[in-house]
């Protein structure tokens, strides 16, 4: 009986253990939800939606294709002056298996409100000027 009570207690101490140190062995770079890596997006058309708002709200429709089904598409947008540069990208994980196929999406991103002038959207790299 003390033997069956000291193995379980050695059989606790191990298991705690050991996911102690699967949780503290993880990628400083995690951005939460267990997504933790980027890979670009492939952009294949960027329609610009004008809203008849004052001022104009301009949106982007994008389509594309994602490295994997595993991959959720994700954007980052920053406006300098009159360029706005939206990156797409896919988030996943690591260490999901996942199978090796491109997997079409369809995202709008807000890409703001604009007084009457000529801007740029610069998407992944690519150049789609417009005026207000």
């Amino acid at each position: 009986m003390k033997r069956a009570l000291l193995l379980t207690l050695a059989l606790a101490v191990l298991a705690a253990a050991c996911s102690d140190a699967k949780a503290d062995s993880g990628d400083p770079t995690t951005t939460g939800g267990g997504r933790q890596a980027l890979d670009p997006a492939y952009v294949e058309t960027v329609d610009l939606v004008f809203l008849e708002s004052y001022p104009v709200q301009v949106r982007a429709t994008i389509t594309g294709k994602l490295p994997t089904p595993c991959h959720e598409v994700r954007w980052d947008l920053a406006e300098d002056g009159t360029t706005i540069v939206l990156e797409v990208s896919g988030s996943y994980d690591p260490n999901e298996n996942c199978a090796q196929v491109l997997e079409p999406f369809e995202v709008t991103v807000d890409v703001g409100s604009f007084e009457t002038g000529s801007y740029t959207l610069m998407v992944n790299g690519e150049a789609y000027p417009f005026e207000i």
